[in-house]
């Protein structure tokens, strides 16, 4: 495995940590650079992928780790410039959807166990549970963050579309899924615009989030006062709006409403055939 700079590294470590309690012992080679440079890319050049792309970060994907090998996700591929631009409009109309020449639908499954079941004439009751529903939506995120990684390693950018779960009724229509499954957030790949700068945004220092053998919260106030600081100067550094991340997360869940539909997951996903008992 190649080694990037030490220079590089501890720079991509700092911007990581907006300069906040910046870790020093990390070890450096490329996958880990490739993961610290991560950034969302919301701009995105018209050029076609490459040949062979999409199925490569399939197979990424597919490599990730699933519970008991359920592999209880699956990935609706969106190309067609008319379907990227419904399912932007589903997802608070965001437009870079439609620009990316691919968008992925990333699908907690549990259709297909139901149609094993069916062939073999047994009717799995497991997958009525929250637990199976679980399983297919950390199966999901497993192998979604691999096509990410993988995407970031042939020079691709990416962001996450969380807003897909807004309509994921209306979603599910779009997608054709069957009953058992649900879209449970999306992907845009594409090549970055160059004339659209990225930034890498920081994160909450580690003393936040990590916990040696007992959950400790007492370097917590202190770690979020740091995080909003730094998150403060970035946003002023890159262009956007002030604010810290305690002021966003108030807008984001700090009203039930604030959760753009959202609110009514259990029920809809009920309607779309998954057990939440």
């Amino acid at each position: 495995m190649d080694h990037p700079e030490p220079s590089t590294h501890a720079r991509l470590a700092s911007e990581r940590y907006g300069g906040v309690e910046v870790p020093r012992a990390l070890a450096a080679n490329d996958v880990v650079a490739v993961m610290l440079n991560h950034r969302s890319v919301r701009a995105y050049l018209a050029d076609r992928l490459s040949e062979g792309t999409l199925e490569t970060l399939v197979a990424a994907a597919q490599s990730a780790p699933t519970s008991s090998n359920m592999q209880a996700w699956s990935v609706v591929a969106v190309q067609d410039e008319e379907r990227r631009a419904r399912l932007a409009e589903l997802s608070a109309r965001q437009d870079f959807i439609r620009k990316a020449p691919l968008f992925l639908c990333w699908i907690a499954d549990l259709s297909r166990l139901q149609r094993v079941g069916e062939a073999i004439g047994t009717r799995f009751e497991g997958l009525d549970y929250l637990e199976s529903f679980m399983v297919a939506l950390a199966d999901a995120a497993f192998a979604a963050q691999n096509a990410v990684v993988a995407a970031a390693s042939l020079g691709l950018g990416t962001v996450y579309v969380g807003s897909l779960r807004n309509r994921p009724d209306d979603v599910a229509a779009v997608l054709e899924l069957p009953p058992n499954a649900v879209a449970v957030f999306g992907l845009c790949v594409g090549y970055a615009d160059p004339a659209v700068p990225t930034a890498i945004k920081p994160r909450l220092p580690q003393s936040v989030v990590l916990h040696r053998e007992t959950y400790d919260v007492g370097a917590e106030p202190a770690g979020i006062r740091h995080y909003d600081g730094a998150l403060d100067g970035f946003t002023a550094r890159t262009g956007q709006a002030r604010t810290t991340w305690t002021v966003r997360m108030l807008n984001r869940v700090g009203r039930a409403g604030n959760l753009g539909g959202r609110d009514r997951m259990s029920e809809v996903l009920r309607a779309l055939g998954l057990g939440l008992r």
